[in-house]
């Protein structure tokens, strides 16, 4: 399939839902802002928020400029969107820093919360980075976080359970891969490339951190609001066919200039 113009990759977007009408209802956004602003962890994502986002509607203010949701706050029902353009910006921005990775021949690390949806976008993205010369940092043996295993699926660390690779955002499986790579004496990443609290605590801790959010995960947006994540993405992080995400990619690693 030939790489999707900026213009192709927007219209797939929509047409997929990855962006555009997304399935992430108003009403579950909305939730998720005001349980960040009132100081619910498990929305943080990882990141340290302090006291400075304790208003939901500064929250609003950054989604709709960052991810493209409606910025009416009396909208509070229905459908609610994710600017695809915001999409490919993000994507371009990611590109550079990937570029800049491939580059240097750096060591990059994977990590994904959402592997229903995203594990062969970094499948692939690792792959890709591996073969312009990066290390894809292998994680230690028996990592354990929130009563399960921490381990690489094709290069890409994920939490399992019970035989099961599970949907988490929970800061704590990243927090053991950078404390037991620490605790080793292993190199530690010089990128990290995740979503949900993996890519918040990665970030956190001073690490260069790109990834992808969807609209209800307001905290990795405030985070590169703050300078503390280098780009966040915005789409729906678990659309119904994982294939959808593949012109993304494409368009992604040609953007970087890494082999598609």
């Amino acid at each position: 399939m030939p790489i999707p113009s900026r213009a192709a990759l927007v219209e797939h977007l929509v047409r997929t839902r990855i962006a555009g009408d997304v399935a992430t209802p108003r009403d579950n956004n909305l939730s998720h802002y005001r349980r960040l602003a009132n100081g619910d962890r498990h929305y943080w994502l990882g990141l340290e928020l302090g006291d400075r986002w304790t208003d939901e509607q500064d929250v609003l203010a950054v989604m709709a400029e960052r991810c493209g949701v409606n910025d009416d706050p009396e909208h509070r029902a229905g459908q609610d969107t994710i600017d695809p353009e915001l999409t490919v910006a993000g994507l371009d921005r990611m590109a550079a820093r990937l570029r800049k990775a491939a580059a240097g021949r750096e060591r990059v690390l994977f990590a994904t919360g959402h592997p229903g949806g995203l594990l062969d976008v970094h499948r692939r993205t690792a792959d890709a980075l591996r073969a312009a010369g990066c290390e894809i940092v292998a994680i230690p043996g028996g990592l354990q976080a929130d009563e399960g295993m921490v381990y690489q699926v094709a290069g890409v660390a994920v939490l399992e359970r019970g035989a099961t690779l599970w949907h988490t955002h929970s800061p704590v499986p990243m927090a053991a891969i950078l404390d037991g790579l620490a605790r080793d004496g292993s190199p530690l990443p010089e990128l990290v490339v995740a979503d949900h609290g993996w890519a918040g605590c990665a970030a956190q801790r001073g690490f260069d951190t790109v990834g992808y959010a969807d609209s209800n995960d307001p905290a990795l947006f405030i985070g590169e609001a703050e300078g503390t994540l280098q780009v966040t993405v915005p789409l729906d992080d678990h659309v119904y066919d994982p294939r959808f995400y593949e012109p993304m990619t494409d368009y992604l690693l040609d953007a970087a200039g890494l082999p598609v």
